[in-house]
């Protein structure tokens, strides 16, 4: 590729993402069917998941967390609809970030970041919800960014082709 004067276009640097840890930051597992006596008859699962996302700066250069919250509600399907169990989980990830662009860097945290953690989200929470005694919570053939809150997507453009609006990280 050549610029507008023949000359060689420089290449953008080549993005760098390492993990560099990760870790269950806080869980809680309720069973409520266990506390209330139910019977085994008497359950028909029906599970809800909701997901949130948090990245934050961290104070060495070009690194970041990035905590995925978790909470997942099952419901009984017959009757009263009341809660058979409760598991909340918060898990976080610190990530080496570099070479994207700023008006990229807050949608690469929330997207390609948790995309990493999720297979082993997804593991505790099978492992939780069946070692409960319920059937494994685990979805197989979703695509992570899917349960991405509305405008967690690419930058929305302004009028001049600059972010629509800004992004800040907070220092951790």
């Amino acid at each position: 590729m050549t610029d507008a004067n023949g000359a060689p276009a420089e290449a953008a640097p080549q993005i760098r993402m390492q993990v560099l840890a990760q870790y269950v930051r806080d869980m809680s597992f309720e069973n409520m069917v266990a506390q209330k006596g139910l019977q085994g008859g008497d359950v028909q699962p029906d599970i809800q998941v909701q997901v949130s996302l948090d990245a934050r700066k961290r104070s060495v250069e070009h690194q970041y967390e990035v905590i995925t919250k978790f909470k997942v509600t099952s419901k009984n399907k017959s009757g009263s609809a009341e809660t058979l169990f409760l598991l909340e989980l918060d898990y976080g990830g610190i990530f080496h970030v570099e070479n994207v662009p700023e008006d990229q860097l807050h949608p690469f945290l929330l997207i390609e970041c948790p995309r990493l953690l999720f297979p082993f989200v997804r593991r505790i929470i099978s492992d939780v919800t069946r070692d409960g005694g319920f059937p494994a919570a685990e979805r197989r053939h979703g695509r992570f960014p899917r349960a991405l809150p509305d405008g967690a997507g690419p930058p929305r453009r302004g009028a001049e082709g600059g972010p629509a609006r800004p992004v800040r990280l907070r220092p951790v």
